[in-house]
Formats: structure tokens, C-alpha cells, sequence
């Protein structure tokens, strides 16, 4: 027997809240739903955290519904208020831009022909003519003052000491006036969001209850956390990115397959397609053989084939392989190193530097010392091979791809060098 879309969906911990998990259900099994998610394009780029919407609309889809993707043109002129501080308003040629580029970032992941095809909106397109007076007599009257400052994120800016503008304010109403819209034109009943975003999912769900007298749904996501509490969806570099310019394909290997034994499962049914008892046996390999990093490998492999195709998601894993000394580091070409180069001590030396040189130029030892030290112990690698003689000279010959070579001290202590004629 098939297991429902909504019994799958809280398998893989993506229900956090609805506005009635027996009604939502119902209306699932029952028919074809219409659901819609927004992006705001307040960066050039979406990151990880909205992954989490676009791969839950991807399953909703696959399951029969109808998505509808909503690119922010006009919301994203105001931005979702944080909870702490006012973003900063971006122009609106900038704001176009991005908003494109995250259309086409989203388009992959979709169908968009055949059965349940999916629609991709631009919220500018029925926002861009309503003038003050409309939007405060036509859509402004259904909101009362109590019930928005009690919305999560708005009672704790008013409680800061920064205090929140009119303008951040106001985007749930221009949120719940997207649903309303889009109830209107494409009879759409269901629209998914963060936990954060609850607020703004239900200021929809009562301006349409009011202005046109219909129930319908929202699904709150949780969000993403780490076991230990900490923030997920960052590195030491920043935010990680799906634009394969922001984090290369090699970081996003690298970050995905990083993560801790107590995160990888939970992980593994948010962010791929993976079936229940091939989670059952990874679950099992975490707990028998940890060391084996299968369901972390599993995991990377997978989110990054999604995001940047199988080909990047091969090379990443090969660059991961190789530059700690686990496969052949020929297979490697510019582009991956340079993306290498971008997460790992670099240095730029000049043929006729030592070994010496490049161990300390890249601060993997803290001195000539140290370094020479390490070669004689035999712990410095030259592209992988075992460097015996401190005064080894570094040559072009050297250079693996892009003038690039791969110098590492132990085993997992690894830095790049770019070998200038």
C-alpha cells in the first residue's frame, strides 16, 4: 500500500504546523491541489534553506499536485522582515535581476508540461498598479492591528530597540494578498512556507476566509537546525549558495558530506528522494560502521547532483577523493581546483620556491622549522606523493591543472599552490 504525500511528508519531519492536519489530508487525498511557495529575490541567489520549499513542492508534484511558484518582483522591493533588523531596500533594476536568476534556479527542479505541470508567477505582475488607496480600502480593511503586531516576528522587532518600519510591517499583508490572488486566478488552496514565514501563511489564509468567504490551507517546514542547536546552512565562508558561482560545486560537496553523524539521517529525508529502507540501512551504517561515512557521501552525492547535475557532483566527489590523497589527482580540471582553491589555504609561489616555501606559504606549517620537520618524518605531500628532501624545488612540471598543485602535511591538513612561471 502507498504511503499518502502528507504521511511522507511527516516522515521526513517537514510538517512543523498546518491549519489542521485532518483537513489538510482530506483535501490531499481527495484531488489535484494547487499549492504555491514565494521566493523573494532579496540576494542574487537562493541558499540551502530555501531547498527545503523547492524539494517539498517537487514532492507534492510528484504526487499529483499542482505547483505554482510565486518570484517576488514586489515583495522582494520590501523584503520579509528578520527578526532582528531592517534589511536594506535594493533598486529595482537590481531586484529584476535577481528575481530572474532565481526563476532560473527553481525551473530544474519542476516540471512544467505533461500532468500536474507546475506555473512560475511573478507577484509584480498584479501588484504594480494597485494604487495606496486600493490596497488600504480593498485589501488593507480585513486586517486588524491586534492580530498583525502579535505575528511572531513583528512582536519581537517592536520589543527591540530597533523597532520595525511601517514598511517591513506591511509585507504580510502583501503576502496574504499574493494567496488571495492567486485563490482567485488559479483557484490555488495550499501554500507552504518556513516556520518562520507561519505568520505570513495564515494572514492568508484569513484575508481569503474574509473577502471571499472560502477556507484553505498553509504547511509550515521547520527549520533546519543541527543536533547541537546550531545554525544550519552556514560555513566558515558564509552562507552556502545554490549558484554554483556563490559555492562551487566542491564546497557543496564538501559541506553535505562534512556533516555529523547525529544530523545525516534527518538530513538525508529533508534534502533527496531517497526511499524509506534505503534510509533504514544508512540509518544502520551510521550505527555500525560510522567511520565509512556512507550515508554522508550518500547525502553530498545526492544534494549535489540535484543542484548542479550529476557531471558537477562526480567531480566534486572525485576532487574530494583526490586532494586527501584517496584517488588520482589527473582527472581533476581548472574550474574544480578552482573551486578547491576558494575553501583551502592557497599561496601563489614562483617556480624555484621549495617545498619548504609552499608548506609555510599557505600557513599549513607555522615555520621553516615545523616544515622541515614534517618532510622528515614523512608527513609533506607534493600532489600526493611523499616529498623525502627539504629542498625539493617546485617546478610548472608540478602544476596539475590551472598552474595549481595540491601540497598537504598529514592526512587531512591540505592547502593548494599556484606555481607562477
Amino acid at each position: 500500500m502507498s504511503t499518502s504525500i502528507f504521511d511522507d511528508l511527516m516522515w521526513r519531519g517537514l510538517i512543523s504546523q498546518t491549519t489542521g492536519d485532518d483537513a489538510l489530508r482530506e483535501a490531499l487525498e481527495a484531488s489535484p491541489v494547487t499549492v504555491y511557495c514565494g521566493f523573494d529575490p532579496t540576494a542574487p541567489s537562493l541558499h540551502i534553506g530555501n531547498l527545503v520549499q523547492i524539494l517539498t513542492i517537487r514532492r507534492l508534484q510528484d504526487a499529483g499536485h499542482l505547483p505554482l511558484l510565486v518570484v517576488g518582483g514586489a515583495t522582494g522591493l520590501i523584503g520579509d522582515p528578520k527578526m532582528s533588523g531592517e534589511r536594506s531596500l535594493n533598486d529595482t533594476t537590481v531586484v529584476s535581476e535577481w528575481a530572474d536568476r532565481i526563476r532560473a534556479q527553481i525551473e530544474p527542479f519542476l516540471r512544467f508540461d505533461g500532468d500536474a505541470a507546475a506555473r512560475m508567477v511573478n507577484n509584480y505582475e498584479w501588484t504594480k498598479d494597485i494604487s495606496a488607496i486600493g490596497l488600504l480600502r480593498d485589501v488593507g480593511k480585513h486586517f486588524r492591528l491586534g492580530t498583525m503586531i502579535g505575528k511572531e516576528t513583528v512582536a519581537r522587532r517592536l520589543a527591540s530597540d530597533e523597532g520595525i518600519s511601517y514598511t517591513e510591517f506591511s509585507y504580510q499583508v502583501l503576502q496574504a494578498l499574493d494567496y488571495l490572488e492567486l485563490f482567485r486566478r488559479y483557484g490555488c488552496t495550499l501554500q507552504t512556507g518556513g516556520s518562520d514565514q507561519w505568520g505570513n501563511l495564515t494572514a492568508g489564509t484569513e484575508l481569503i476566509r474574509k473577502a471571499e468567504g472560502e477556507t484553505v490551507h498553509a504547511l509550515a517546514t521547520p527549520l533546519i537546525t543541527k543536533a547541537d542547536g546550531s545554525k544550519f546552512g552556514k560555513t566558515e565562508s558564509g552562507t552556502v549558495w545554490l549558484d554554483p558561482q556563490l559555492t562551487s560545486p566542491y564546497a557543496f560537496y564538501q559541506f553535505w558530506v562534512n556533516q555529523a553523524d547525529a544530523d545525516v539521517i534527518g538530513y538525508l529525508k529533508v534534502f533527496t528522494f531517497i526511499g524509506r529502507d534505503e534510509i533504514a540501512r544508512l540509518e544502520k551504517s551510521v550505527e555500525d560502521a560510522p567511520f565509512a561515512r556512507e550515508a554522508q557521501k550518500t547525502l553530498a552525492h545526492e544534494v549535489t547532483a540535484l543542484v548542479h547535475g550529476e557531471a558537477a557532483a562526480k567531480a566534486a566527489m572525485t576532487a574530494s577523493a583526490a586532494i586527501f590523497g584517496r584517488a588520482d589527482l589527473d582527472g581533476l580540471d581548472a574550474a574544480t581546483l578552482e573551486g578547491v582553491a576558494a575553501e583551502v589555504p592557497h599561496a601563489e609561489l614562483s617556480a624555484g620556491a621549495t617545498i619548504v616555501d609552499a608548506l609555510v606559504g599557505t600557513g599549513i606549517a607555522p615555520s621553516k622549522s615545523a616544515a622541515v620537520r614534517a618532510i622528515k618524518d614523512g608527513g609533506a605531500y607534493l600532489n600526493n606523493v611523499a616529498v623525502e628532501d627539504s629542498e625539493y624545488v617546485l617546478a610548472s612540471a608540478d602544476a596539475i591543472a590551472a598552474d595549481w598543485a595540491v601540497v598537504r602535511r598529514g592526512k587531512k591538513t591540505v592547502a593548494l599552490v599556484r606555481i607562477a612561471p
